[in-house]
């Protein structure tokens, strides 16, 4: 100093000072942790002391509740759909944005098509599920689903016009085996046959179907008309074609002979068919394909496939999630190497698979342990999608919890329920929590 004096140690502030330094912290915590015990700590241990106790919360029965998760049927197909749930939704809907997201850095319209795939992020659960409801319809003139492969499945395999036919009580024909209709007699040349039918709804008739005609006879071939027989208002004469009755347009005669078809043919509009002459002394059989049942397509929401189609409505809301996060990751990924990779000839597979996918692999990791949590807490679509003739298949621990609380009103079983759930995503938290710290490391 000036005056040559020695500056000494700075005083040390007085006790009160460094004790409102030491509690100012605390205080502006306090809201924020009196919240947390409120909301997250006291609803845990309360659920983990209520597992403990019986139905009524009256009496200790120890393990009894946790020992029900795993011999209570309903309980362990909850469970095992948790599993799948955990094991496919989260993967597909990661591998579905990595791919998205790597595919629309190459087209123009690569922000276009970004917003469309994560516009169902905007929607609720709850709107979701309703339109996967509708698109799920089993009748396929509802359900898009279904509307879709009917039409595929129709332009392989030509649908029956007439599922219902079937003869009359005094028809010349009677029933075969495999569902198909033969005459009694056998037919000859010359004379012609009629083979009435009925069963078929009027409004329920091919558009081209005509007015019915008696065939005319041919020396040298077997004839006859195929129809319904069956007057709208009534007035007709039964196994007589009446001006009034359609024909059966392209409905399929076969002439049998010893257990072998000899010939076949297809009846025109108004019913009249002709075979050749090798179907003289044959008998005549409508085969069972003419009276098929029209294909309806899949029973998406039955109990086989009710897990996998609401999974499906899952990733069709989530991959959007994932490809933007896997998205922003992707652009702080050196091109230089990609560039590197190309110039040494490594082609595209080889670029993303040694390049781009390890470099992605801390955004791949929390995208994935994120959406495991979030499975395994999935309800909504549960609930709206699944119809209740497959509720139970499609039932996991969430949907459990509330039944077991608010339907069967056994607490003891839904808090145990709880407790497993907690457990389950704890692992799960503490890696992405490790991910996280180290990523900070670095």
């Amino acid at each position: 100093m000036a005056d040559g004096t020695k500056a000494g140690p700075a005083a040390a502030p007085p006790a009160p000072a460094r004790r409102r330094r030491r509690w100012t912290p605390v205080l502006f915590l306090l809201p924020a942790l009196v919240l947390l015990g409120a909301l997250v700590v006291y609803p845990i241990g309360y659920s983990v002391v209520r597992s403990v106790l019986d139905k009524a919360g009256e009496s200790f029965v120890g393990i009894d509740n946790y020992v029900t998760l795993f011999t209570d049927d309903s309980i362990r197909t909850a469970l095992a759909n948790n599993l799948i749930w955990v094991a496919l939704a989260p993967t597909v809907a990661t591998a579905l944005g990595l791919v998205f997201a790597v595919l629309t850095e190459r087209v123009r319209w690569g922000t276009a098509f970004k917003l469309v795939v994560f516009m169902p992020m905007a929607i609720s659960m709850l709107a979701s599920g309703i339109i996967f409801r509708l698109v799920y319809e089993q009748d396929p003139d509802r359900g898009v689903a279904n509307a879709a492969w009917v039409a595929v499945h129709d332009t392989f395999n030509e649908s029956s016009a007439f599922p219902k036919a079937h003869p009359g009580p005094k028809s010349p024909l009677e029933k075969s085996e495999g569902g198909s209709f033969t005459t009694r007699e056998p037919a000859r040349a010359g004379e012609p046959v009629l083979l009435p039918l009925v069963g078929v709804a009027p409004d329920r008739m091919p558009e081209d179907a005509a007015p019915a005609a008696e065939a005319k006879p041919d020396p040298g071939k077997v004839t006859g008309t195929a129809w319904q027989d069956f007057t709208r208002g009534g007035g007709g004469t039964p196994s007589v074609v009446d001006p009034e009755e359609l024909g059966y347009p392209g409905i399929r005669v076969e002439a049998v002979k010893d257990g072998r078809v000899v010939a076949e043919t297809r009846a025109g509009p108004d019913g009249t068919f002709t075979l050749p002459a090798e179907a003289d002394g044959a008998q005549l059989r409508f085969p069972a394909d003419n009276f098929r049942e029209p294909y309806n397509g899949v029973d998406w929401l039955g109990p086989s496939l009710v897990t996998l189609s609401v999974i499906s409505a899952y990733v069709w809301m989530w991959a959007g999630f994932a490809m933007v996060l896997i998205a922003a990751g992707l652009a702080g990924v050196p091109r230089e190497l990609m560039e590197a990779a190309r110039i040494d000839g490594a082609n595209e597979w080889q670029v993303f698979r040694r390049i781009t996918v390890p470099m992605l692999a801390p955004v791949l990791g929390v995208v994935l342990v994120t959406l495991m949590i979030n499975v395994l807490k999935i309800f909504d679509l549960i609930v709206v999608i699944a119809p209740g003739s497959s509720r139970d298949d499609a039932n996991v621990l969430a949907v459990q919890l509330y039944d077991s609380a608010f339907g069967d009103r056994d607490l003891g079983v839904a808090s145990a329920i709880a407790v497993l759930l907690f457990l389950l995503v704890m692992p799960v938290m503490v890696t992405n929590v490790r991910r996280l710290r180290k990523e900070a490391r670095r």
